[in-house]
């Protein structure tokens, strides 16, 4: 009898394979649509870290003293202050309706539905841009980072301009102790072994006797071991 895979340790909920999520910073979600109103206004009081999320977070002084925290945008200080509700002006940081964005606007942190906080382009140095508005429709069109364009309801909301800590990708990770950290803090498991140069008795596609062997499983298989061929049709050599 062979080992549990990797996959279905993780799905174990140990602490060797739990995120550390006590030490994220938070969720970063909109302020609800009746708390912002036609318009409310906040000052950035302080720029931070966030282990949970590649882009740095910034943290809102409501008019009311209420603290928030956004996704920064790229070239925000301290001190700068920010605008949230429809009638909010098109300036860096702004939050508003998709509807109310002028096309060509670079955009992130979209809501993929009004009022679910954002879900949308939200890593960093990515962005967004609306392409047009089919007012009709109460549609708007948006091309993401994949060059793909999407339709969204025009009144979902997004912060205007592009993600802080642009340029990540392009510092590279010299030594293997850099990447180990990388994925330390977000508790991913790191170096990752391929399941073929395992031993048999770890995983299905382990052992040196057949290397090309890709067992069949069902599509009813256990979450972790669905490894392989998943309900094929046919393995092998179409039979004349």
């Amino acid at each position: 009898m062979g080992k549990r895979l990797i996959p279905q340790r993780r799905g174990s909920g140990t602490p060797r394979y739990r995120t550390p999520s006590h030490r994220f910073k938070g969720d970063m979600k909109y302020p609800s649509v009746k708390d912002c109103g036609d318009k409310t206004s906040g000052q950035v009081i302080e720029l931070i870290n966030d282990p949970g999320r590649s882009a740095p977070v910034a943290k809102v002084l409501l008019e009311n003293f209420r603290e928030i925290m956004v996704i920064a945008p790229e070239g925000i200080q301290v001190g700068e202050w920010i605008d949230l509700g429809e009638k909010a002006k098109s300036g860096k940081g702004n939050i508003l309706p998709l509807g109310k964005i002028q096309e060509g606007t670079q955009v992130y942190n979209l809501e993929m539905r009004p009022g679910d906080g954002g879900k949308l382009v939200r890593a960093s140095g990515t962005s967004a841009y609306v392409v047009s508005h089919e007012r009709g429709l109460n549609r708007t069109y948006v091309q993401m980072p994949s060059k793909k364009t999407i339709a969204l309801n025009s009144n979902s909301r997004a912060t205007i301009g592009k993600v802080a800590g642009g340029g990540r990708k392009e510092k590279p990770l010299v030594h293997a102790g850099q990447a180990f950290y990388k994925h330390k803090a977000k508790n991913k498991l790191y170096p990752r072994t391929s399941g073929n140069a395992m031993n048999a008795v770890d995983h299905p596609h382990g052992g040196g006797r057949n290397p090309h062997s890709r067992p069949s499983v069902t599509h009813d298989t256990p979450p972790g071991a669905k490894v392989g061929h998943i309900s094929p049709k046919r393995t092998g050599r179409r039979k004349r």
